[in-house]
Order: structure tokens, then sequence, then C-alpha cells
């Protein structure tokens, strides 16, 4: 009996083991080696009809914040209309232009570009329109808003009554600071006012102009921001819009996550010691993500790549030295990225890779799916597949190598593009400008630490 008993303890534990490997990604078979590839439900690159379903990580943590994807199905800023991809990849590629743009000005320009991202913030990046959007609670009594979560932009601003000049339609009820007892306009006289534009009646007006033309005016304000019940922050620093433009999708205004002074993670740095993390869930997911201040609940798994200033002041950069595809490593040189660099940005949607690498990266991934019908490419994508009447499909594994001996394995819904079961593309796009750009797609499901005072970007596996 004894023995009995010892070998059906092994069998459960072995099946416990079994399960638990395949809840973290399956990345190892029974030998013990890397997967080179997985298979996936075909229903599973499609949008949920099932309820949605909260992260445990927001719930567990009291500076969580519950993220939802713009268009996805846990977005109460969302309808029933089909989503435009052919509107998401303009605008998302009139951001990468913008960054590009910003980034070829001539010192001189970047000189004076410095200064305005602090007062006026004039970052000239586009929002983009994958974006991820949170709930805050802004002022006394508070006003719950939903913002856009950037970490290409320092400032938060949101619109506010009255609208002077225009304000675009919001789903919320626009924010009025004279309901609030604790809002308070900004001096010219203030240390932080000491790059704005202008000034009225002694209070500092901020403006911002986006690189799509886009934009937001009003006052610097200092007010209180409720992140949960019991996580409250005094006197944050944000701006008021009382004229504002642009194609913001409904959301209330910009939760800036940058590396600037302005941003949030900066300002509250006694709090949560400026480091922040996230979760973003696929556009086809039914569940959350979320976005966490401090360093409570993150991950032991988190491996560590430095914050690198190159190529840009204005984001987080990161090294790029690796990417395989399958059991295939990428001839990847040290002058593949040394030259343009790389960023991580949650603005942008779709990774892009310098023409070279995302040739090669291409024709690797087109060799391992040989097996499936192509068909015509969509936009910016070249890559694309016929899944019509198949129930699973096997794709080969996409890991990014960055410098510290991180290596990131991309979760399946940061491969493809799903336009329709018809037409299923490869989310990745060339362009030699500058940087590379790790986009949101390629984050998906990931959690993405930023310990910007230790100057690292951190990854694990099943964030969310």
């Amino acid at each position: 009996m004894s023995i009995m008993r010892n070998f059906l303890s092994m069998i459960i534990m072995l099946c416990v083991c079994l399960n638990w490997c395949f809840a973290e990604g399956a990345e190892k078979s029974d030998s013990g080696k890397v997967l080179d590839s997985y298979t996936i439900q075909v229903s599973s690159l499609f949008p949920s009809s099932s309820s949605c379903v909260p992260s445990s990580k927001a719930s567990n943590t009291k500076s969580s914040l519950r993220v939802v994807h713009m268009h996805g199905a846990c977005s109460h800023l969302s309808s029933d209309a089909r989503v435009d991809h052919d509107e998401i990849i303009r605008r998302d590629q009139a951001r990468v232009e913008s960054i590009y743009s910003k980034l070829s000005k001539n010192s001189a320009n970047e000189v004076s570009e410095a200064k305005s991202t602090e007062l006026p913030a004039k970052s000239g990046i586009t929002l983009g329109s994958g974006n991820y959007i949170v709930t805050i609670g802004i002022g006394t009594p508070k006003h719950d808003l939903s913002l856009v979560f950037d970490t290409g932009s320092d400032l938060t601003w949101t619109q506010c009554e009255p609208c002077l000049g225009s304000c675009y339609s919001q789903k919320e009820p626009k924010f009025n600071p004279s309901s609030s007892s604790t809002y308070q306009n900004v001096s010219c006289s203030s240390p932080m006012c000491e790059d704005a534009e202008s000034c009225s009646a002694s209070n500092c007006v901020y403006s911002i102009v986006y690189g799509d033309k886009s934009f937001t005016q009003g006052f610097l304000a200092k007010e209180k921001f409720t992140l949960t019940n019991s996580d409250v922050l005094e006197d944050v620093y944000f701006g008021c819009g009382e004229n504002n433009q642009g194609l913001f999708d409904g959301v209330a205004g910009l939760l800036g996550l940058g590396p600037g002074k302005l941003s949030l993670p900066a300002q509250t740095t006694t709090t949560y010691n400026n480091i922040f993390s996230y979760c973003l869930p696929s556009f086809t997911s039914n569940s959350t993500g979320h976005l966490t201040f401090g360093s409570a609940g993150i991950s032991e798994s988190v491996k560590f790549t430095p914050i690198s200033s190159f190529p840009s002041a204005f984001n987080y950069g990161i090294d790029i030295i690796g990417i395989s595809v399958g059991d295939k490593e990428l001839a990847i040189t040290p002058n593949s990225f040394s030259t343009e660099g790389a960023i991580i940005d949650s603005g942008t949607v779709f990774t892009r890779l310098p023409t070279k690498v995302y040739a090669e990266l291409r024709s690797v991934f087109k060799e391992k799916m040989s097996s499936y019908k192509s068909t015509s490419g969509y936009g910016l994508f070249d890559t694309c597949y016929d899944f019509t009447g198949l129930d699973t499909v096997t794709y080969p594994t996409i890991a990014f190598s960055f410098a510290g001996s991180t290596v990131v394995e991309l979760d399946g819904s940061g491969i493809s593009l799903p336009i329709k079961i018809s037409q299923v593309c490869l989310a990745f796009a060339g362009n030699d400008d500058l940087p590379a750009i790790f986009g949101n797609v390629q984050q998906t499901t990931l959690d993405v630490v930023y310990d910007v005072a230790g100057g690292r970007v951190g990854f694990a596996p099943n964030g969310c």
C-alpha cells in the first residue's frame, strides 16, 4: 500500500507540474528543450463574446489600476461597430513618423524640444489609436475619468469646463475645476512654469501639439488624484485643458508615464520610487490588464534590461541584440540596431524593425508557415494567411533578446493581426527610419516593469 500511495503521489505531482508548465506558456517540452512552436485555437485570434474577466493583479494590489484595450470587449468606450483596421494602421503610422521626425531634429532644436517637454510639453508625438486606458479619480469629490496612458508623453491632462476654445466629444462628463475643493492653478512664478509660453492672470498656461495636429491647451494645475480608495495622491501637477481638438476616441485625456519630471511616476517618486509596471490584455481577450505603481506585486521571474538614453531622452530606450523565430536565430550583427537604436513604447501599436532585420524575420516566418495558405497583404503588412476552415494553427515562437541576457518570448497574441479569418497577418513592419520600436501588440500579456530609478526595464510572462 505504501508503494501504491507513493506512486499515486508521483502521478499527482506530475499532473500538477504539467498543468503549471502549460499555464506558464509551455516553454519546455518533456525532454526539457525549449519549444520552437505552439498551437492555438483559430477562434482565439478574434474577439470573445464572453463576459469581462478582471485581472487578479489589479484587484490584489492597492496601487493598481484596471487596464482595458480602448477597442476591446471590456472597454466602456467601445461600440458594436467593426474595428476600423485601416484607421488604426494609419494613425499608428502617423505616430511612428512623428517619433522619427522628432528624433531627426538638429541638436539646437533638440535642446529647445527638451525644454518644451517640461512645459509646454510639445512632444510632437501622435497618440495613435490602438491604445490602452485606465480610469482615475480627479478632484474632491473625485470625478472618474478615462485616460489613455502613454510612456512617450510626460504631462497628464484632461478636458476641463469651461471649453473656452473647443472640446472634442468624450464619454464621461468633463472635469469642472470649480466643483473641486482641492483644485489649484499653478502660478507663473512657480519653477514648474519656467518654460511656459504664456500666462493668464498670473496663472501658468500649457500647450501641447501632437504630431497629427491634435492639441490641448489650458492651465497647469495641481489636484488630488485617486487611484484606488486606499491610494490617494495629493497635489499632482496636470493640465486642465480648455481648448482641445483631435482624434481621442472618447477618452477624457492622457496619463503621462514618460521619463520627464512632470510624468506621474516622476512626481510620485517618494511614494512609488519611480517604479511602475503594466500588463496589456490583447484586443481579442475578454480579460483586463493592470497598471501598477510601485514594486508591490512584481513577479520574481522578471528579467531586466538597462534603459538606454539613446536614441531619445523622451522615450525609454532599449538595446535589441537578437531575435529568434522558432529554432532559428536571425543574423543580427552588432550594427543591426546600434546606429538606429530602439525604444519601447506603449502608444505605438506594431513593432517596427530595420528593413533588413524584418526581411529575414519574414523569410524565416514564411518558411515555418509554409503549410498554410498565404493570401494578399493588408496595409503595412505583407505576410498574411487564410485560416478558413481550420480549428487550430501552429505558430513558430518569436523571441527578442535584449541587453543583460534578457530573452522575451512573445505571446501568441503578439505575433499576428487578425483582419478576418481569411486574412491573418504577421504583425511586424520594416522601416529604416530611426529608431526601431517595440510596440504594444508585441507586449501583450507580458508583465512589463519600468524601474526608472534603477535605470532598467523588465519583462515576465503571464503578467495579466
